[in-house]
Parts: C-alpha cells; sequence; structure tokens
C-alpha cells in the first residue's frame, strides 16, 4: 500500500494537482486498491485530524495578520524600523528584515508577512535605487522569520502533530528568530557598504520618537499575546482570539484606519486562506495515519538507527532530507507527515524533541523562499511583478546566510532551549 500511495502521489504532484486532493486521492487509491480497510477512514480521519482544540489559534492568527495589514500597524512598525536603522548606509534594506521580525511578532505567517510589509517596502527600496531583484529577495528571505519568532503556525502544528508542549516551543523560537534575523542585518549592512546600496536611507524617515508615539500601540501587541501566555492568563489558543481582538482594536479604534466595510473582504480572505490549511492538515492527518498503521515509521526508524550511529550523523541526514521537502511540499503538509516519524527517532538519539521541532521549522522556512514551490518566493515575485529566475542569482547570498544560521541551530542545542531552560 506504501509504494502504491507514494507513486500515486508523485503522479499526481507531477500533473500540478493541488498538494492536498492529491495527499487524499492517493490515500483512497491505497484503500480502495491495495488493503483491506473501508473507505470510511477517509472522512472520518480527516475529521480526527481538524478536531483538535489547539488548531483553533491558525484560523484567528490568519485573521489577526490580515487585520494588523489593512488596520495601518504595519505600516507604522516599518516607520518604526526605518527610524532605528535608516540612518545607516543600507539602512532600508535593514528596516524590511527588522519589520518582519516585529511583525512575525503577531502574525505568526510569513507570506502574511511578505504580502503586508513588502507591499510597502519593496517600492520603496527600488524608489531609492536598489535593483528591484533585490529588493524582493530581501523581503522573501526576512520574512520567514514569519514562522519562527512566536506565535508560529508550523510550530502549533509541530506541537499538536507531536505532543510537544507548544508554550515551550514558541520560547524555542525566539533565540533562532534572533539569530537569523540578526544575521540578515548584519550580511545586508555588509553588503550595502561594499556594493554602494543604499546611499539615499536617510531620506523620508521619522525620527524615533515621533515613530514610537504611532507606534506603541502596534508594540504592544505581541506584549500582550506573548505576555498573556507565559504569564499564564490565557493558552496560545485564547491568545489567537485574544491577537484578532486587539488588531480590531487598534486598527478600528486607536488609528481609525479599519472601517466597518472592509472587514467582510478582510473576514473572507481569512476563511479562504484558513480552509486551505485546514485542508492540508486534514489529508496529512489521514495520510499519516495510513502510514503508521502500514509499520513504515518503525521500519524507517530502524533503518535510521543501523545507518547512521550518532546524533551529528542522524541530524545532517535530517537537514539535507528536510532541505530537499522543503523545496518541493508545503510546509504544513511537511510538518504534519514527517514530524511524527521523525521526532520518536531524534528522541531516541538523546535529542529534544523542542530543540527538533525548531531544526524541522528552519528547514522548511528555508523551503518557503527556496525554488521551485517557494510560497515566499511567488509573494515576493507578485508584489515586485518579477519572474522567479530574476530573483535567483540574487537569493543565493541570502540562502547560504540562513543556511549557515540553520547548521548552528542545528548542532548549538542552547539557541533554541537556552531560553526555555531558564523560564521552565
Amino acid at each position: 500500500m506504501n509504494a502504491a500511495i507514494g507513486l500515486s502521489l508523485i503522479i499526481l504532484f507531477s500533473l500540478g494537482v493541488p498538494i492536498a486532493v492529491s495527499i487524499v486521492l492517493a490515500s483512497i487509491i491505497g484503500i480502495e486498491f491495495f488493503s483491506r480497510l473501508p473507505l470510511l477512514l477517509v472522512p472520518q480521519q480527516m475529521f480526527v485530524g481538524i478536531d483538535n482544540f489547539p488548531l483553533m489559534a491558525i484560523p484567528f492568527f490568519i485573521l489577526a495578520g490580515n487585520l494588523m495589514a489593512a488596520g495601518g500597524i504595519s505600516r507604522r512598525l516599518v516607520d518604526l524600523a526605518k527610524a532605528l536603522v535608516g540612518g545607516l548606509q543600507g539602512g532600508l534594506a535593514m528596516t524590511c528584515v527588522l519589520t518582519c521580525m516585529m511583525f512575525a511578532a503577531v502574525s505568526g505567517s510569513s507570506v502574511a508577512t511578505t504580502f503586508a510589509i513588502g507591499s510597502i517596502l519593496i517600492p520603496a527600496m527600488v524608489k531609492h535605487d536598489y535593483p528591484r531583484p533585490l529588493a524582493a529577495s530581501i523581503q522573501a528571505s526576512s520574512a520567514e522569520l514569519g514562522v519562527l519568532i512566536p506565535p508560529s503556525i508550523p510550530l502549533i502544528l509541530y506541537g499538536v502533530s507531536t505532543d510537544t508542549s507548544i508554550g515551550k516551543l514558541f520560547i524555542a523560537g525566539i533565540g533562532p528568530g534572533l539569530l537569523i534575523g540578526g544575521a540578515l542585518l548584519l550580511f545586508l549592512y555588509l553588503f550595502c557598504k561594499i556594493r554602494g546600496y543604499g546611499l539615499r536611507d536617510r531620506e523620508d524617515r521619522h525620527d524615533f520618537p515621533t515613530a514610537f508615539k504611532r507606534a506603541w500601540a502596534a508594540l504592544l501587541m505581541p506584549v500582550v499575546v506573548i505576555g498573556g501566555i507565559y504569564g499564564g492568563v490565557f493558552t496560545p489558543t485564547e491568545a489567537s482570539a485574544v491577537a484578532v481582538v486587539y488588531a480590531l482594536i487598534v486598527g478600528g479604534l486607536i488609528y481609525r484606519e479599519l472601517p466597518l466595510a472592509e472587514l467582510f473582504p478582510i473576514f473572507k480572505e481569512s476563511v479562504i486562506s484558513t480552509a486551505a490549511v485546514m485542508l492540508i492538515i486534514a489529508a496529512a492527518a489521514l495520510f499519516s495515519f495510513l502510514i503508521s498503521r502500514s509499520g513504515l515509521p518503525g521500519e524507517v526508524a530502524a533503518w535510521v538507527t543501523e545507518v547512521f550511529d550518532s546524533p551529528i550523523a542522524f541530524l545532517l541526514a535530517v537537514n539535507v532530507m528536510l532541505l530537499v521537502v522543503g523545496m518541493f511540499i508545503e510546509t504544513s503538509a511537511a510538518i504534519l507527515v514527517l514530524a511524527p516519524i521523525f521526532t520518536p527517532i531524534a528522541v531516541q538519539y538523546g535529542i529534544d524533541p523542542v530543540h527538533f521541532g525548531l531544526i524541522i521549522v528552519v528547514n522548511l522556512a528555508l523551503g518557503m523562499f527556496t525554488p521551485p514551490l517557494g510560497v515566499n518566493l511567488f509573494a515576493a515575485c507578485a508584489v515586485a511583478r518579477l519572474s522567479v529566475d530574476q530573483l535567483l542569482p540574487w537569493l543565493m547570498r541570502f540562502v547560504l546566510v540562513v543556511l549557515a544560521c540553520l547548521l548552528a541551530i542545528t548542532y548549538l542545542p542552547w539557541i533554541s532551549l537556552g531560553l526555555v531552560d531558564l523560564l521552565y
């Protein structure tokens, strides 16, 4: 049955069938023609996959991100970041990274970050004489911070699929997020100095007191959401609803840029995005059930432990595989299918499941801005009105920077676990 499902998936993917539909169809083929299981398992297991309370956080964080983009929050965060680093050569490029870090702290989605911040900063960088492909590459690579810095939808999915504490995962995401953000900031500063970009970045920026006064309400959002979680006021799932209410209050009442007429299109867009993610989760739950029933995870675990005799070799192999998977498979589906298989093996090697979760998410986040199927890459290309091949020569620099950070995160567990050990 496994071979039939795998072959069916490859054929359906090559035909361009959407990922969720491909997984469901391949599973149905495997059940109907290569097993004695009833087809009733298909709706049953798909429902079981989404009948999980922590998954309620996903639609709320998607809605909160869309409300932030429409309510003027993203623009004020851009102005604040520009006030902080805009005085440096290359400051506008660094503003993109810094704003993505701040926006990521409340949106939970890298694609939402790409559209919300890229629509402002890509045209601004082009206006300041940055090459358009460079501006789009900076945005695509910076937006991956949206899945690392908490709250993070992929970290929620990993926690649900492996029964790992989502609170610990959120805390663990701070270190890797700051590391990658800091590495991108340093690289852009040196790159712009050497190549002569960003000489006019001091223009059109507010002084820090003015920018902070305009953005203070937006900055309080991550304090309320993250502080409430770790202060024991509400759970990560409840925090997502709090984020929505806060975004409505700030955008509608404080900034007054979120009129009632705009709410319906925002809700509609959020429902469509949520439906797409939930369909993938349901399909992946069915696929995971069939794989688990077939005994494949045990066989893989036995083979891995036989071939790789140390945690270092195991982690290197997992990194290589996840980098390839991330280039072709949507992040949510990859986590839900692969995390339950590899996390128990990692635990056998003495690797903390929280640390391993960050390794998986960072790998797949890298796949979000690498061809051929990087969602951030396509989003940045859409905003910049460019084709993917125009970005590739510029993009590889940022891929190498994040790869270096990935190696550090993989083999230096304290980057992920330092805060977790301190707070738990």
